[in-house]
């Protein structure tokens, strides 16, 4: 049996089969033959090289001409993947043209290559993940529409504290998902950029057509050209890999709230099910939240990886030792791990199973105690804040006390019902009454989302 990565087993779990793609061997070096046979057409049309020279090499920048295998082997030597892949991209060019052979990777430095290979990359899963974010932002809105009126509790420390609606918590989601949209789109300008300045980053190679040829490079790639090559300066990426972290974090608070709502004892919403998905290896009644245990540990690992990026800011001059090299599997493994759990996310989000039911009668749990705070206002209008607030705590001991229900022990206290009729408590302790802002702040929410994601 051949040999396998433990990633190549628990890949489908914690990316996609698109990411994966994006970021496997193959799109790797094909990503950074298409800047080689970019960089061949740009100089050609600005007279660098001979124009004849452009098309032998822009033909022979395809990734089934190289031994991928004896790439990763000489790499290991060469210190990066760029020297062994010119060398073979030589041998492949000098086989139909000699002359084109000898103006491969003409005035580049081996940086160039690779940075603007993994740029080609983010680029291609930014686009991925743009799509799964609609996806998910269109799953979520209509989660906040359809149950804008779903009462549930409210939990702060994991403990009962005022009634919500389950239409507000998908809301919550669904607003960080948009300014994580708004924060990928605000980056992209500086992250898509051409990474070409040569063996010290002045193009001293090219002469007076160092910014000539950058810019049709540029072009070729569809790519922005900064103000100057960034071999040292690593913002940009550090930015995407910190923006992708937050959105993983984001989508891991998503998963721990459906992880929570779908414990036994509560049982107020369940994930999608599928044949062979959520079972137990020895108890047949399970039925395990494994899209929110992916997304969790996701949501676990990434942050040492943006950490990584982070710490590998730090770079020694025009070239780093050491920093460089530590982006190679941080970035591709942030964008893999941030993909699988954005699809995790939305499967759960398309096919969640919610049970209005079971949220009232959780919400019901504690005879009235939830409806507190409301009855201490109602109260504290008439006799002032202080003096209704320990009314109410008494009554709410009270009532803890003697396993009766809240309502029972506030129609019985005198002080209480000198000022409060018992048609009054009862509309007090009515959770639906006392959803505050709910309503407004979903519509708000809704209202600022993109059309096409606004879908039952």
């Amino acid at each position: 049996m051949q040999a396998l990565p433990l990633a190549g087993l628990t890949g489908a779990l914690f990316s996609t089969p698109a990411m994966r793609e994006t970021f496997s061997a193959r799109a790797c070096v094909q990503r950074m033959l298409d800047f080689e046979a970019a960089l061949a057409r740009a100089q050609a049309r600005t007279g660098v090289i001979p124009s004849a020279c452009a098309a032998p090499i822009a033909a022979a920048c395809d990734a089934a001409h190289i031994d991928t295998e004896q790439l990763a082997q000489a790499a290991a030597l060469a210190g990066n993947l760029a020297i062994p892949l010119v060398r073979q991209l030589t041998a492949v060019v000098a086989a139909t043209d000699p002359e084109a052979a000898r103006f491969v990777h003409w005035g580049a430095t081996s940086q160039d290559a690779i940075d603007t290979g993994l740029v080609l990359q983010m680029r291609d899963a930014l686009d991925l993940i743009d799509t799964d974010l609609a996806s998910l932002s269109s799953a979520l809105a209509a989660l906040a529409s359809r149950h804008r009126d779903t009462v549930m509790a409210g939990r702060t420390w994991m403990q009962h504290a005022l009634p919500v609606s389950f239409g507000l918590k998908a809301a919550g989601w669904l607003d960080g998902v948009q300014r994580h949209r708004e924060r990928l789109a605000a980056l992209r300008p500086r992250l898509l950029v051409l990474q070409f300045g040569g063996a010290a980053g002045t193009l001293a190679s090219l002469g007076g057509k160092g910014l000539a040829v950058a810019q049709a490079l540029a072009d070729e790639l569809g790519l922005g050209l900064p103000a100057m090559p960034w071999h040292g300066q690593r913002d940009s990426l550090a930015e995407a890999a910190a923006v992708l972290g937050m959105l993983t974090g984001s989508l891991g608070k998503m998963a721990r709230d459906i992880a929570l709502l779908t414990q036994t004892e509560v049982g107020e919403a369940a994930e999608p099910a599928a044949e062979g998905k959520g079972g137990s290896s020895t108890m047949p009644h399970k039925q395990n939240p494994v899209g929110c245990a992916a997304v969790l540990a996701a949501a676990a690992r990434v942050p040492a990886l943006v950490s990584t990026m982070l710490s590998a800011m730090v770079q020694e001059h025009e070239r780093a030792l050491g920093g460089w090299q530590a982006e190679w599997d941080s970035l591709p493994d942030i964008v893999l791990l941030a993909a699988g759990a954005l699809r995790q996310a939305t499967t759960m989000a398309e096919g969640l199973t919610v049970n209005p039911q079971r949220m009232r009668a959780n919400l019901d749990t504690t005879g009235g105690l939830i409806m507190a705070e409301a009855v201490a206002l109602a109260l504290g209008a008439r006799l002032g804040r202080l003096q209704a607030h320990e009314l109410v705590e008494a009554a709410c001991r009270r009532a803890v006390q003697s396993g009766r229900p809240l309502r029972e022990v506030l129609r019985e206290d005198s002080a209480v019902a000198a000022q409060l009729s018992p048609q009054q408590i009862d509309s007090l302790l009515e959770p639906t009454g006392y959803l505050g802002q709910s309503g407004a702040f979903i519509d708000r929410v809704l209202a600022a989302q993109p059309p096409r994601t606004l879908r039952e």
